[in-house]
């Protein structure tokens, strides 16, 4: 008598997440590294704090504005570039206009919406750069914002194009399996490449904290850009 085969079993949502921390370690601890350079000169070697103290300056001055366009930069143009010089021979196609058309609100909203999120930070806990206040800041960012706001809304902005911009279903984002199936890889994979970097950014005074964050997303866009493009690339061929 033959025996019905046993569904398979299904993966926990996190070890997803785990696997793209994973896979992305490299140039994760890259990124981090530099960022790490980058306070340790700005404390320690004259040059690099003179040079991060004149993006204080344009970041006071522009405000809100310094953060769109930094993210805009990081998050939209440098990957389409990346994109058209390196995996496109320099050629371009209409997708690329499409994907700015989502990439320059996306990631300006995304920008001002982070300094907003600083900005309430500093006026909640103060702008002492201690262990406690740094943990404390670092624990909301990624354990109260990220799962809540940032991570949701990444997600379901990014699945609303891919869909197409359909307006139908859009109830499944706001179900549980969507956040069990597509929120929770997308936190574990983001705890492990960001929980070090806002460390840093907030081991620095608040003016300097939006413009190193631009250049942190601007290196990370760059290196995932690269990886996530070879491995499409690497399927066509296969």
């Amino acid at each position: 008598m033959s025996r019905a085969l046993a569904p398979p079993k299904r993966e926990a949502p996190w070890m997803a997440g785990i696997r793209a921390a994973r896979a992305n370690f490299i140039p994760a601890l890259i990124v981090q590294g530099v960022m790490l350079a980058l306070v340790l000169g700005y404390y320690f070697y004259p040059p690099t704090t003179r040079w991060l103290g004149h993006l204080g300056e344009l970041k006071e001055a522009w405000g809100y504005g310094y953060s769109a366009l930094a993210s805009v930069i990081a998050g939209a143009f440098i990957p389409e570039i990346m994109r058209i010089l390196v995996f496109q021979k320099r050629r371009i196609f209409r997708t690329n206009f499409a994907n700015l058309l989502f990439t320059i609100p996306f990631w300006g909203c995304t920008g001002m919406g982070v300094d907003l999120f600083y900005r309430n930070q500093t006026e909640w806990f103060g702008t002492e750069i201690t262990f406690s206040v740094v943990a404390t800041k670092v624990l909301v960012d990624q354990f109260i914002f990220n799962p809540l706001w940032a991570a949701p809304s990444g997600a379901w902005c990014y699945d609303w194009k891919n869909s197409g911009y359909s307006f139908k279903n859009l109830g499944r984002f706001l179900t549980r399996k969507y956040y069990r199936d597509v929120i929770v890889p997308i936190l574990f994979a983001t705890w492990g490449i960001w929980i070090p970097i806002v460390t840093i950014l907030y081991s620095l005074p608040p003016l300097l904290q939006i413009p190193l964050f631009a250049l942190a997303l601007a290196m990370w866009v760059i290196l995932y850009t690269w990886i996530s493009e070879a491995r499409v690339g690497q399927h066509v061929e296969s």
